[in-house]
């Protein structure tokens, strides 16, 4: 599939040939830089298939790229954990959902371009908000721009349901995600691990289903041992 992306390498990738073609001296070096300038931005956008798991309960990796911060934090005032993902700018640049559901809302937000591995970039900078309903809870995720990514790009919007692992938009030249989950969720992925979008399992989590009917057998058998006390 081609994205809107992969057209911005056709104008340099055809002026390089021609000036390779036709243009000695300068021009053939120009037409050199020119050609790897294109075959830079098709390799820069490239959207290749990925093998998403399909066992229940996995949350996976919105992006490409290296985990910077596991931490617990607040969200709203809801406890909670987050996990920022910083993408290089060879990695892949598409994002994906990290878990299957209803995005309930899409907040794009002005801001600066800081660095994106720096911490405070995950508040100030320019950056695309999903909300979005689980099996799990509600999860939050956030494209953010770095100082050479000067645009956050959305493909999908409020009220879309997607599946784990659909590709979900991108951002460009170097940025940052950060992926925000119930306190509930158990993170496996550590700072330092290197991760793929769609295919590495970030965090296991219960159903809220499951967790509901946990919570009513531990109140029926709370009140079973109540009542058998006071019986005795």
């Amino acid at each position: 599939m081609v994205r809107e992306g992969y057209w911005f390498g056709i104008p340099p990738l055809a002026i390089g040939a021609l000036a390779l073609a036709f243009s000695p001296g300068w021009w053939f070096v120009l037409g050199v830089a020119l050609v790897l300038l294109g075959l830079f931005v098709f390799s820069f956008f490239r959207d290749p298939d990925r093998s998403v798991p399909a066992e229940s309960g996995l949350i996976v990796a919105p992006a490409d790229g290296r985990v910077v911060v596991v931490k617990d934090e607040k969200y709203k005032d809801r406890p909670g954990k987050r996990i920022s993902i910083f993408l290089a700018i060879w990695n892949v640049h598409v994002n994906r959902a990290p878990a299957a559901g209803q995005i309930t809302q899409l907040e794009y937000k002005a801001g600066k371009f800081l660095a994106a591995w720096q911490e405070n970039a995950s508040l100030q900078n320019e950056q695309n908000v999903f909300t979005q309903t689980t099996e799990y809870g509600e999860i939050v995720y956030k494209q953010i721009a770095g100082w050479v990514a000067r645009r956050v790009v959305a493909w999908k919007k409020a009220g879309d349901q997607v599946a784990r692992g659909e590709r979900i938009g991108l951002v460009r030249f170097g940025s940052r995600v950060d992926l925000w989950l119930p306190a509930e969720a158990e993170v496996i992925v550590k700072v330092g691990e290197s991760v793929k979008g769609g295919s590495s399992i970030l965090a296991r989590a219960r159903s809220l289903s499951a967790r509901n009917t946990e919570a009513d057998f531990s109140a029926q058998e709370a009140r079973a041992n109540l009542h058998s006390g006071t019986s005795s």
